[in-house]
């Protein structure tokens, strides 16, 4: 598998209509603004996504505006998860038949299945397409269903198309474990952050992240994402401790905040879905005042 992940990714969020119908001319304009503000790759629809409220035809209706959209220009991977295993299974080969470069899926939703498990589901959805996959970890998500370096040795001896990881257990140690298990028998698997948690996971190998913040403030993360690189130290200890105040602030009913920084840096997507809220007017400016305090009104690119 020669798909290359690394970089300032971008998991995008899901444009809606005030019936929140999903918007797809305004997702196009979303996508075309993460490659011209420099994404090296696209994964959608992550939680930020809402990807539990689409239903399996909006998915894949989605999905496919993406794939045509990007154009073959960076890569996109369909995070392929669902309630039901059998629409796992529908949106993964869906996905390759639309022409994505890769699937993302993470460990089932509620349940808290056991390692053996965990090692079958992802052999049956691994073994369903011929595309690279992505695992993704994330256990306080999940009621605790996580990846162990010795369930990652298990699927990357069983599955060459298991190319990478999104880690977002914002843990070292769990962090190091898969990692050091992956890459004794896969040197090139790809350790990926779960948002912009780069100063401390570039040291530990990690090669990118899916950003969150990139819908808002592009120029900073990839400020952060080449400090990192550079070795710099104390510049990008300084620049995640600004984009750790950001996620302060978006985490917030996530994505109802993130979205309503959209609309203050000119770029509205529509409402959040319920049960969440939708970012209210005095949310927004809130979050508008935030931003300013922390330089992103001036340096970030504003519209679309």
């Amino acid at each position: 598998m020669s798909l290359v992940l690394k970089g300032v990714m971008q998991s995008t969020v899901t444009p809606l209509k005030d019936d929140y119908t999903p918007d797809l001319p305004t997702f196009e304009k979303l996508l075309e603004f993460h490659v011209r503000t420099g994404a090296t790759a696209i994964s959608w629809p992550h939680h930020k996504g809402e990807s539990l409220n689409l239903t399996i035809d909006e998915r894949k209706a989605l999905a496919e505006v993406a794939v045509r959209a990007v154009a073959g220009r960076i890569p996109i991977s369909i995070h392929v998860s669902a309630l039901a295993v059998e629409d796992s299974m529908e949106l993964a080969q869906h996905a390759q038949k639309i022409g994505a470069d890769a699937i993302i899926a993470i460990t089932p939703y509620f349940w808290n299945p056991s390692q053996d498990a965990l090692y079958d589901f992802y052999v049956r959805l691994g073994t369903s397409v011929d595309l690279p996959m992505i695992a993704y970890n994330s256990p306080r998500m999940l009621s605790g269903a996580e990846f162990t370096g010795e369930l990652t040795r298990r699927l990357i001896e069983r599955l060459p198309n298991l190319i990478a990881m999104k880690d977002a257990s914002f843990h070292s140690e769990k962090f190091l474990e898969i990692a050091r298990a992956a890459h004794e028998l896969r040197p090139d698997f790809s350790m990926i952050a779960g948002v912009e948690f780069l100063a401390p996971s570039v040291p530990l190998g990690c090669v990118g992240c899916y950003s969150s913040a990139g819908a808002i403030c592009p120029n900073l993360c990839q400020e952060l994402y080449d400090a990192c690189m550079a070795g710099e130290s104390v510049r990008a200890r300084e620049l995640q401790m600004r984009l750790l105040r950001l996620w302060d602030l978006l985490r917030d009913q996530y994505p109802s905040s993130l979205k309503g920084g959209m609309v203050i840096m000119g770029r509205p997507v529509g409402p959040t879905s319920p049960p969440l809220p939708t970012a209210s007017k005095e949310r927004q400016a809130f979050i508008a005042t935030r931003l300013g305090e922390l330089g992103i009104l001036e340096t970030e690119p504003h519209g679309w």
